[in-house]
């Protein structure tokens, strides 16, 4: 990807998954559009509405190639991290240490953001500000919250539930954006968004349900699945408000871009997660430490107790770093896909790419699964298919009338 002229700035447009309309800012280009009557304006408007489809199937394959290994392999670590045992026999342990590796992928992917960011920028013109204003900063510095509390419920609630429930439970970000929709923005959706809802919710309650998962110490499952789930189901909070709250600085603050949020946000959620492993060792000893449980940890802290896993057992590096590595550059795969594309192929990609990483656990890490969790897993990936195929066609549907309203007024101007 050289730093070549791009038609348009590479813009993050929200998914279907989480928005179904976005906030629309009037644009002084389409002002200048309708107000031109020589025809050339028009035309150019023209161009920009089919530029995205002068991509060839080489751009194709390497967007689509690019999110499927980067993140395949990205999902595949995260449960090899979490789950593999090291040390002998009667003194294993295993990594637990989710804001350490936090601070380690962003700060991956906001070095990866700003290259992308470098190279994404048209040729002659000055590099974009990452924080453009003040009035933006609040926001960004909530999405970098949001994402930095988020991930340690995540791998929380892995003590408590299998990689497979988790990875199902995380395709299911459209029920705690709806919920902070509806609640908050008081929100009306269509009724095949609630069916959708329904399906998904059934299919994740079945397949937990029927798990079969058993613990140490004599505890029943049903408690602990309810205690994993319910961590999980906080973990989806923040990644919904994380997604709200992202799409809400796309719509009010534009032209702001992918690669400048993808800095940004890094950035900021490096700072944020730093700044928690550089004080633990201190907070660990005051009572909200304790309602944290932070001693899980030990009383040093994070950071040094990751430090210390990593030194006695020094292979784990390799798959920290790739983790970190996969995760930044499967993010600059997304936003390239968007610019070079649209949103609704990359709809389409994220909900197979989402299958192939649960067949990806299934065969890497042996797990099986019952009629019934088949059926649970057919319930959650059918509703999201649906839900994507309705969003597809909607998203052409917008498009078409758009080149026709352009096309009319190139005709008009001629």
């Amino acid at each position: 990807m050289a730093r070549t002229k791009q038609a348009k700035p590479v813009e993050r447009q929200p998914s279907s998954e989480y928005v179904t309309r976005q906030i629309s800012t009037p644009s002084k280009r389409n002002d200048g559009i309708a107000t031109q009557s020589n025809g050339a304006a028009s035309k150019g408007a023209l161009e920009t509405v089919y530029a995205k489809k002068d991509a060839g199937v080489t751009q194709l394959v390497i967007a689509v190639a690019g999110i499927y290994g980067s993140f395949l392999t990205w999902a595949y670590l995260q449960e090899k991290l979490t789950t593999t045992p090291h040390g002998p026999p009667g003194a294993t342990e295993v990594f637990k240490y989710p804001v350490f590796l936090n601070t380690i992928q962003s700060l991956f992917a906001a070095t990866t953001g700003a290259l992308y960011l470098y190279f994404s920028t048209p040729a002659g013109k000055s590099i974009p500000p990452i924080i453009p204003s003040r009035r933006i900063l609040p926001p960004l510095l909530l999405v970098a919250l949001t994402s930095s509390l988020a991930s340690p419920f995540g791998y929380a609630s892995l003590a408590h539930i299998d990689y497979i429930t988790f990875l199902l439970a995380k395709s299911c970000k459209l029920l705690p954006v709806m919920f902070l929709h509806i609640t908050v923005f008081r929100r009306r959706y269509p009724l095949y968004k609630y069916l959708v809802v329904a399906a998904v919710t059934a299919g994740v309650a079945v397949f937990t349900l029927h798990s079969g998962k058993t613990h140490k110490k004599g505890h029943s499952d049903g408690g602990n699945s309810v205690w994993g789930l319910l961590l999980l189901g906080v973990n989806l909070l923040f990644d919904g408000l994380t997604n709200s709250t992202q799409d809400y600085i796309f719509g009010a603050f534009q032209p702001y871009t992918g690669p400048q949020m993808m800095c940004a946000n890094n950035l900021m959620s490096t700072a944020v997660t730093a700044a928690y492993l550089v004080l633990s060792p201190w907070l660990v000893h005051t009572p909200v430490g304790e309602w944290l449980g932070m001693d899980v940890a030990g009383n040093a802290g994070e950071l040094e107790a990751a430090l210390g896993f990593m030194s006695r057992h020094p292979s784990v590096w390799a798959d920290v770093l790739g983790f970190a590595a996969c995760g930044a550059v499967g993010q600059v795969f997304i936003f390239y896909t968007l610019s070079t594309f649209s949103s609704v192929l990359l709809v389409t990609v994220t909900v197979t790419r989402k299958m192939f990483t649960m067949i990806l656990s299934v065969v890497a890490f042996g797990h099986r699964l019952s009629r019934m969790q088949v059926l649970g897993v057919g319930l959650v990936f059918g509703g999201i298919g649906v839900e994507a195929a309705i969003a597809r066609q909607e998203k052409l549907a917008k498009e078409a009338a758009k080149r026709k309203a352009v096309e009319e007024k190139a005709r008009k101007g001629q």
